[in-house]
């Protein structure tokens, strides 16, 4: 397919799980694509060194164009390698997907200085310093051509930040604000032709297949195999589409045979007074509301079905 034919694009954490196939996806619809991986998975396990290499294989070999980027995704001027090894090679960039990430999960009590900081860097920053370069070349083109370029950003968060995950407080608050922040590029980049999305997916990938979740996303012996990375990269693909030119500031979750696409969230009840507050008619008003509710399931954290 040729719907991405002309466009150039880079994939973090693309040596494998879901960045890998949101990059062949990408050069299946006929992008020209940086694969960008760290060559471990940032928590110092060992992910393959060579796998934006073994990616980069697969798409030359399935006659597509990909070159291969090491570096660390929420690193400032490693980040603005990947793009400028994308402009080097093909002379322009159009498509920003930010996959790369991992967990440190832990009970809040037991959560280490280091287990918070990691995670919020290579997820939140990791997709700030991507976004900031990228929005950074799409403005001075847009304003040197005199009009709207052509730019897209899919950024990867999670359903945690909707259930606040019990034991991944710190990943809970990474993907929180990877939506605000995508929200915030959306509103932003509008003017100058870029659109910025959020996909949510629900995959088996590193993250998923270690600790209490494995079993929920292990492979099925027989039939639809649900949570298949491989579900998830069309969208991506369509996101970085020019049919997706109407779609920007959305959160998408996508799974299986799903895509469900979240509203923005609204107010449960509104108080006012015909003064001002005081804790005693603070009290007055919400007490007796509260006490009809739930104080989890009715609340604004939703959670998990």
């Amino acid at each position: 397919m040729t719907v991405l034919e002309g466009r150039v694009a880079a994939v973090t954490g693309a040596g494998r799980g879901l960045g890998r196939v949101e990059a062949l996806e990408l050069a299946r619809l006929g992008a020209r694509v940086v694969v960008s991986d760290l060559g471990t998975d940032g928590a110092g396990r060992g992910a393959s060194a060579d796998g934006a290499e073994s990616v980069v294989e697969e798409i030359l070999s399935a006659g597509g164009e990909a070159v291969a980027h090491h570096g660390d995704a929420a690193d400032w001027n490693e980040s603005k390698a990947m793009i400028e090894k994308a402009l080097e090679t093909w002379g322009d960039f159009h498509i920003l997907v930010n996959n790369a990430g991992f967990c440190r999960d832990k009970m809040l009590f037991s959560m280490t200085e280091e287990d918070f900081d990691d995670v919020m860097r290579v997820h939140v920053k990791g997709h700030f310093v991507g976004m900031r370069h990228a929005a950074e070349y799409w403005r001075n083109k847009s304003k040197s051509m005199g009009s709207p370029t052509y730019g897209r950003i899919v950024s990867t968060s999670s359903e945690a930040f909707i259930f606040a995950s019990v034991g991944q407080p710190n990943y809970a608050a990474a993907k929180a604000g990877i939506v605000a922040l995508t929200g915030a590029a959306a509103q932003g980049l509008e003017r100058y032709g870029v659109t910025a999305n959020t996909i949510m997916p629900r995959a088996r990938t590193r993250m998923t297949t270690d600790g209490p979740t494995a079993a929920f996303f292990a492979e099925p012996e027989h039939g639809f195999d649900t949570f298949a990375p491989e579900h998830v990269a069309p969208l991506v693909g369509y996101l970085a589409s020019p049919a997706s030119e109407r779609s920007s500031g959305n959160v998408y979750v996508i799974w299986g045979r799903s895509i469900r696409v979240l509203e923005k969230p609204g107010y449960a009840s509104d108080f006012e007074v015909s003064e001002s507050w005081t804790y005693e008619n603070v009290d007055d008003a919400l007490t007796p509301w509260l006490a009809q509710r739930d104080p989890v399931r009715d609340s604004f954290i939703v959670p998990p079905a």
